[in-house]
């Protein structure tokens, strides 16, 4: 008589556990994508550096693409800066934008989706695009109530916005070139070059007004 055979229990999936391997995925994905580019990187690389089987990596992301999508829905802070009054000294715009600078601190992130991979696969992706587009409008938004609590007098509108729009435009110019310097040895601006960017922002407000 055979005997039945005994009963093998599945592997039993954790919360912690699917939690830890999706987010060793997306770290890997997240080092190899700013270190070699997303084309370059293929989805056995990131099994590998996470340390999981392959089959793992498709489970919670039927493509590669979805990797960079949840990179970029998650790994970008949702708001850029809590409170503008951390940075705003009243009376002088040209140290707001300075203090500002600093506290969003874009070019020395501690994410390298903001600091690396979204300058990088903003031209052929979509879903980073439309995350650029979306902090961009949230730096645009800060700068202007920036220079709007730290304007000497009262400033129209229309102007705040020019003076907030020429300055993330030079940031964001500047975060480029931070990158071309990375890759290419291009000189970075100085703290006094930044700083001059800053008055002549704060000159331009004052004197339209």
């Amino acid at each position: 008589m055979q005997m039945p055979k005994p009963h093998r229990a599945g592997r039993r999936r954790s919360k912690k556990v699917d939690g830890d391997a999706r987010q060793l995925i997306l770290d890997a994905a997240e080092s190899l994508f700013a270190t070699h580019g997303f084309d370059a990187t293929a989805t056995a690389a990131i099994a590998a550096t996470a340390g999981v089987p392959k089959g793992l990596v498709f489970y919670y992301f039927p493509t590669k693409d979805s990797i960079l999508s949840a990179l970029m829905a998650e790994r970008i802070p949702a708001n850029p800066i809590d409170d503008i009054d951390a940075v705003v000294s009243p009376g002088d715009p040209a140290q707001s934008l300075i203090a500002l600078d600093a506290a969003l601190n874009l070019r020395d992130h501690h994410s390298s989706v903001l600091r690396v991979i979204m300058w990088r696969e903003a031209d052929t992706h979509p879903d980073v695009r439309k995350q650029l587009r979306r902090m961009r409008d949230q730096l645009l938004d800060i700068t202007a109530r920036v220079l709007a609590a730290s304007a000497p007098g009262p400033v129209q509108p229309g102007t705040l916005r020019a003076c907030a729009g020429a300055w993330v435009s030079a940031m964001l110019a500047i975060a480029t070139t931070d990158r071309l310097h990375t890759l290419d040895g291009l000189s970075l601006p100085t703290a006094e070059e930044i700083l001059s960017i800053s008055r002549v922002v704060a000159a331009g407000m004052t004197h339209l007004g």
